[in-house]
């Protein structure tokens, strides 16, 4: 007897739609070269006010013709931008632009400049400058003394100093190329419309507070709603009346927000800024946090920047959430091995603010990788940002 029965037919999952997936679109070469220049474009935003007063950097170029050597081979900084994509280059010494190029297609002075997580040092300024006030009261505070909707959740006994050297002990490790993963939820949350909160609430606990580094967008996001919450104001007005005032920038700068309501800001990534400004940053860092005879950061809180006492934290030591070149402190990746203890941000898919206290040269690179990280990328581009500092020096 023949069998009759119905076969169901098989089918394939439905692939991603462009809305799903906006955020690779956005990341990917070569229109990257375009969109990290032009997210006021894409996504909402609140500006970054840099008040009237102006204090243009000195010009003093002078011809940076030396070599740096990698994988048993001499390169030449022009190497160095094809070979890493960099899309903008400012050197300051002593305070003077002494070096300056833009190979960036849609890149120049006057463009700002998509940081990534460069963001999350700036935030850590704040918090700095927020503590100095009294604002905040403590970074032996919890998260939950600012925001109390955390209660409940991994975070809930997380303190603000466990939030700033990424020991929170909460979340997975940052993976791009999972679609599940907490990282690709936050995205997809931001630019999609949903709700980041939700997503950062719902992380796990995976190690006891302070134990370990696990890099983490999650820990530096929930600082910028700290400052928020402790300063009634929002991040990019809290940004402009107590730090890009003060600075003498070019420009104002800018924070894009998160598509869904309530807006928000990302202070673990969201600064768009100008090559120059941002070196103005790094001006101030390398200043022990002054601008023009004024203290704008607490000199503690830049020398807490620079590096820390805890084994964890120590170059080499960071486990598999950090390259083996790194430490880190303060939400500011450390490099404590170098005789003028250098110091950087690092953003995603290439971007820098190195800073070398000792040398007094502080350098931007931001860059279109294709990738959102590259240990081979950034090992090179460290190797030549030190190159250049050790010449100054």
């Amino acid at each position: 007897m023949t069998s009759t029965t119905e076969q169901t037919p098989i089918r394939a999952a439905a692939e991603p739609s462009w809305w799903d997936r906006q955020g690779d679109l956005i990341m990917r070469r070569p229109f990257n070269e375009w969109t990290f220049t032009h997210m006021s474009w894409l996504m909402p935003t609140e500006r970054v006010s840099r008040g009237g007063a102006h204090l243009p950097l000195p010009l003093s170029p002078c011809p940076l013709d030396l070599t740096y050597r990698f994988e048993d081979a001499d390169h030449t900084l022009t190497e160095l931008h094809r070979r890493t994509f960099t899309t903008a280059f400012v050197v300051l010494h002593h305070g003077e632009i002494v070096h300056e190029t833009y190979p960036g297609a849609f890149a120049g002075p006057r463009t700002r400049m998509q940081l990534f997580s460069v963001s999350k040092s700036v935030t850590s300024l704040l918090v700095g400058i927020a503590l100095a006030d009294g604002t905040i009261g403590s970074i032996k505070d919890r998260v939950t003394d600012y925001r109390p909707d955390f209660l409940g959740t991994a975070y809930e006994e997380t303190t603000l100093a466990e939030l700033l050297d990424m020991t929170s002990g909460v979340g997975d490790a940052e993976v791009w190329d999972v679609p599940d993963s907490g990282i690709k939820r936050f995205e997809q949350a931001v630019m999609g419309g949903g709700s980041v909160t939700d997503v950062v609430r719902s992380a796990p606990r995976r190690a006891a507070p302070g134990e370990r580094f696990n890099y983490s967008t999650f820990d530096a996001q929930i600082l910028g709603w700290v400052l928020e919450a402790a300063t009634g104001r929002s991040l990019a007005a809290y940004a402009s009346e107590r730090l890009w005032q003060h600075l003498g920038a070019d420009r104002d700068a800018y924070y894009w927000l998160t598509r869904g309501r309530p807006r928000t800001a990302l202070g673990a990534g969201s600064l768009n800024a100008t090559p120059r400004d941002l070196a103005r940053i790094g001006l101030l860092m390398a200043n022990d946090g002054m601008v023009a005879g004024e203290q704008i950061v607490p000199r503690d809180w830049v020398r807490r920047s620079r590096g820390s006492d805890q084994p964890q934290l120590g170059v080499g030591s960071l486990g598999p959430s950090g390259y083996d070149h790194y430490g880190y402190s303060n939400q500011w990746w450390t490099l404590g091995d170098s005789a003028f203890q250098a110091f950087t941000g690092v953003g995603v898919h290439g971007q820098y603010l190195f800073v070398d206290p000792g040398a007094d040269v502080v350098i931007v690179k931001c860059s279109a990788w294709p990738t959102q990280d590259d240990e081979r990328r950034d090992r090179e581009t460290i190797t030549a940002l030190r190159r250049i500092a050790d010449h100054f020096a």
